[in-house]
């Protein structure tokens, strides 16, 4: 689906994918490996912007535990130019099975890091918390980290988280993401199923849209460029 989530992995998720059957939201991520190829040598900071208008949160039932399981989710990005839509490279989720004080930060990230290392992130100037790779396939990464309800609780209250990572040149990589209305979306009504539906066939439309203007735009490409002289 070219080089994007589009607007909403929280969209992608849904349904099945709410318990984590890893491989539909893979299928979402960005090709990044572009980005890889010509890394910077020392650390890299990345401030990303929202891809969508604002979180989303989705509920439903944990088919194993039979209880209660909600995620609050949103995509980030970066412009390739000033002006231009942010082109989406991560996406974060935060899973609240109720009534247990443990919760799920999961990241998707961009193929081409360090795996072993796993990943640090810290809630505004907080204390850095740990967390590991899960599962990896062609477009990207899922990583994980448990915590505790009171990082969640801080992250309702904070500007930014900033997730570290390191890329195959062993750098640090830096990305802060704003957490605006975080705590009002989590602590907020889930999405109306019906609206999901809506927002997912929407998504379908967009993906094969943005699909086909690509393929034009390389066939005029492939069109235009001049021909080699003969021999």
């Amino acid at each position: 689906m070219s080089s994007h989530f589009s607007r909403s992995c929280a969209i992608a998720l849904a349904g099945a994918l709410l318990f984590m059957n890893g491989g539909a939201w893979a299928q979402q991520a960005p090709a990044a490996g572009a980005a890889q190829q010509q890394q910077p040598q020392g650390p890299i900071a990345a401030d990303l912007v929202a891809v969508q208008p604002d979180w989303t949160k989705v509920c439903g039932s944990d088919p194993q535990t039979k209880k209660e399981l909600c995620y609050t989710t949103r995509d980030f990005g970066v412009s390739a130019k000033e002006g231009e839509a942010p082109q989406p490279l991560l996406a974060l989720a935060v899973y609240d099975p109720k009534s247990d004080d443990q919760k799920i930060i999961r990241l998707l990230l961009p193929p081409g890091l360090m795996l072993k290392p796993g990943f640090r992130f810290a809630i505004d100037k907080g204390t850095p918390e740990s967390g590991a790779f899960e599962i990896c396939f062609p477009n990207g990464c899922f990583a994980e980290a448990k915590v505790k309800k009171a990082v969640v609780d801080g992250m309702k209250k904070a500007e930014k988280m900033s997730v570290v990572v390191k890329n195959q040149a062993n750098n640090e990589v830096t990305f802060h993401l704003p957490l605006a209305n975080f705590g009002k979306a989590f602590d907020g009504p889930a999405i109306d199923p019906k609206v999901l539906e809506e927002q997912q066939k929407k998504l379908q439309e967009e993906l094969q849209k943005k699909a086909e203007e690509e393929r034009k735009r390389l066939e005029a490409q492939k069109s235009a460029a001049p021909t080699a002289p003969k021999k």
